[in-house]
């Protein structure tokens, strides 16, 4: 499936990952129409797009995918959905877990119905590595079981348990892939990442929740969106099928705050400081990318050490753009 010259929907296109996948579309000859409600749950989307504004095969529709019939506006002549739109935040879900179901899931049903009713050629869904909760082994191939802890983890896997009924049902083309730990430039402010460089750049000890020995698989934003490309140009059938998205290893919460020391503060002076477990935690994540491979042809290119330069470098060069912290 060819992208250029093709019309692409992107639900929650200004959000991290939208945004990103929204200028490489663009940049592959795509007719993009990024649809976004632009929620309060973080702040700054609007800038997330600010590169691609302007461009002349770029739209920009502001719609809650709740709204079914403005959703349905912006469906006809569509080849391909990529759906990023959603409720992220497992801590935001343990406290609001009605709103969480509300758009992950019905919002997902609303997307699948629509495309299923425009004769969309292939849906992309974005799911989460939190379907799996509690691993029982190391790493987690897509026949692992799925256990969430979280209502997140509940409304991801209901999502995509709705797309494979929708291939069964209706023969809908309906992809999801399990994004493990996704990092990078425009990242949400809630994610670990993100706090800890932006604690460090301030001169302050970054928070570590819990012992710090929990382990993530963390990904670099561009090999989620080439992932997403992969999936959508894939020629074989990938109705009702998922993959697991991650770069395959895995690094703990302290590691990963000893590397960023080293990159901003390299004197030593600060170290973390830590606080009681968060919810809903699970204590490793680690992506098996044998089926990615196999079927989309698709491997991770950034390692943890090389993307947390580039998350930096970008961090700082935002910053003094703006001429404040973020």
């Amino acid at each position: 499936m060819k992208l250029d010259g093709s019309k692409i929907l992107v639900t929650g296109g200004a959000g991290f990952i939208g945004s990103h996948l929204t200028e490489r579309l663009l940049g592959m000859g795509a007719s993009v129409t990024v649809y976004d409600r632009f929620d309060d749950f973080y702040a700054g989307k609007e800038r997330n797009l600010a590169g691609v504004a302007e461009h002349p095969q770029f739209r920009l529709v502001k719609g809650d995918i709740l709204d079914a019939e403005k959703l349905d506006s912006v469906m006809d002549g569509v080849d391909v959905v990529f759906h990023e739109a959603g409720q992220a935040g497992i801590g935001f879900s343990v406290k609001h877990p009605r709103q969480v179901n509300l758009v992950n899931v019905d919002g997902t049903l609303n997307v699948l119905s629509l495309a299923r009713r425009h004769k969309v050629r292939r849906v992309v869904n974005a799911s989460s590595s939190s379907i799996f909760g509690q691993p029982e082994y190391l790493p987690i191939d897509e026949a692992h079981p799925t256990n969430p802890t979280s209502p997140y983890g509940v409304s991801k896997l209901a999502a995509e348990q709705y797309g494979r009924a929708f291939y069964r049902v209706y023969g809908t083309d309906v992809v999801s892939l399990r994004y493990f730990s996704v990092y990078g430039p425009r990242g949400r402010p809630d994610q670990v990442i993100d706090k800890f460089t932006k604690s460090l750049m301030a001169g302050k000890s970054p928070i570590i929740q819990g012992d710090g020995s929990h382990t993530r698989d963390f990904t670099y934003v561009t090999d989620i969106v080439a992932a997403n490309l992969a999936a959508a140009q894939c020629d074989e059938g990938l109705g009702g099928e998922v993959f697991n998205i991650g770069f395959g290893s895995r690094a703990s919460v302290l590691e990963l705050a000893e590397k960023l020391i080293r990159i901003i503060r390299p004197d030593g002076k600060i170290s973390p400081t830590y606080v009681g477990e968060g919810p809903a935690e699970f204590p490793h994540t680690q992506a098996s990318n044998r089926k990615a491979g196999e079927m989309l042809h698709w491997e991770p290119k950034v390692g943890l050490d090389e993307g947390l330069k580039m998350f930096v470098d970008w961090f700082n060069m935002s910053t003094t753009v703006k001429g404040e912290a973020r």
